[in-house]
């Protein structure tokens, strides 16, 4: 008997009486079943945008009807929203209201010129801010059972589209590309499961308009280099001939394992034949509490310091190679007495390569 089940669990496509297919216009509407009732009313209509749509659904009363059945949409110009505003955003909104109730004829205008009605172009330059208004169209599917449409609850974003006058196009969520269609599950009592897929059926883009397109990017590209070496400059500071450059951005994190609380870290560089003094040579730390991690006592100090040298040899050699600078550092601690110890020392060679240079311990 065992061999007649069928273990066959895959997945099989049929067609539903519930499926719609619409060819709609950018920014065109489409009214839900919700919207039919709610704008037949002229009482609730408030705003000019309300008594259009009631001038719009008499007229599509008159006629056969919307087209639509399951699937509006939502323009730029509706109060719609994909999440529901939070509580300090209806404050906020209120705040602004009670504002501008506020405001008086006499209210001061500043005196300084706010349109720059003839601007040079270093003036647009320097003040160009890129702002590209963005339209936004949502589709939506009301997902009710048969029978019960016109329910604000059975309400369910498809697709969102935005766009700019760029030719920029945000699609959300994105197109299939063959991938399985997105799933929607509404919360009502039976849990209905939809299948949405979204695929992008324009015109394929002809090859020269692929390479103009590309050519586009490759300029674009080319000026923001310039743009940003314009910033950097185009000169490099190289040293005179025979003359070594060191430069070194350090930074003394951490020092941990020492016994007292309140360190601080004394440090100074020794260069080999050097005049120069050595508070020049030499920097101090802030003092720093120590906190305990697992059982280490650690004082982050996150001190950052910066060394540059210059080294002349005499003689060009391998072997007139310059001893390497050393800096030293004393980690000492205070007191509620303001009395300094010595908790230890440490040295280390100016390193040769990047890196992290060392964690001081106690010695």
């Amino acid at each position: 008997m065992a061999d007649s089940w069928n273990t066959d669990t895959g997945e099989a496509v049929y067609r539903s009486r519930d499926a719609e297919e619409l060819v709609m216009g950018w920014q065109e509407k489409l009214f839900s079943q919700y919207e039919m009732e709610l704008f037949q009313n002229e009482a609730a209509c408030q705003t000019p945008l309300d008594r259009q749509y009631h001038t719009e659904v008499k007229a599509l009363n008159k006629a056969k009807g919307r087209r639509n059945h399951r699937i509006f949409t939502y323009t730029d110009h509706d109060r719609y929203t994909s999440s529901s505003p939070t509580f300090l955003a209806e404050r906020m909104a209120s705040v602004r209201h009670r504002r501008q109730d506020r405001r008086t004829m006499d209210c001061s205008v500043p005196k300084s010129k706010i349109v720059n009605w003839e601007p040079t172009a270093e003036f647009v330059k320097s003040s160009h801010v890129v702002n590209n208004a963005m339209q936004t169209m949502h589709i939506m599917g009301d997902l009710a059972p048969p029978g019960r449409l016109g329910q604000k609850e059975n309400e369910y974003l498809l697709v969102t589209i935005k766009t700019d006058g760029s030719g920029t196009v945000i699609v959300k969520p994105d197109f299939n590309k063959g991938k399985e269609p997105y799933r929607i599950v509404t919360t009502g009592e039976k849990r209905d499961v939809w299948r949405l897929t979204v695929e992008n059926v324009c015109t394929t883009m002809q090859p020269e308009e692929k390479e103009r397109e590309q050519n586009m990017y490759k300029d674009l590209y080319v000026r923001h280099k310039e743009y940003l070496n314009s910033l950097v400059g185009q000169d490099f500071e190289m040293p005179p001939i025979g003359i070594l450059r060191y430069m070194m951005n350090g930074e003394i994190v951490s020092a941990k394992g020492f016994e007292y609380d309140n360190l601080y870290i004394h440090f100074f560089m020794e260069l080999p034949n050097s005049n120069l003094p050595f508070q020049s040579l030499s920097g101090v730390t802030q003092t720093c509490r120590t906190k305990t991690l697992g059982k280490e006592s650690v004082a982050f100090f996150s001190y950052p310091f910066s060394f540059e040298a210059f080294y002349m040899s005499e003689k060009e050699s391998e072997e007139s190679i310059p001893q390497w600078p050393v800096i030293y550092f004393k980690v000492l601690s205070l007191d509620s007495w303001q009395r300094f110890r010595t908790e230890g020392y440490g040295y280390l060679l100016f390193p040769a390569m990047p890196g992290m240079l060392c964690t001081l311990q106690r010695f």
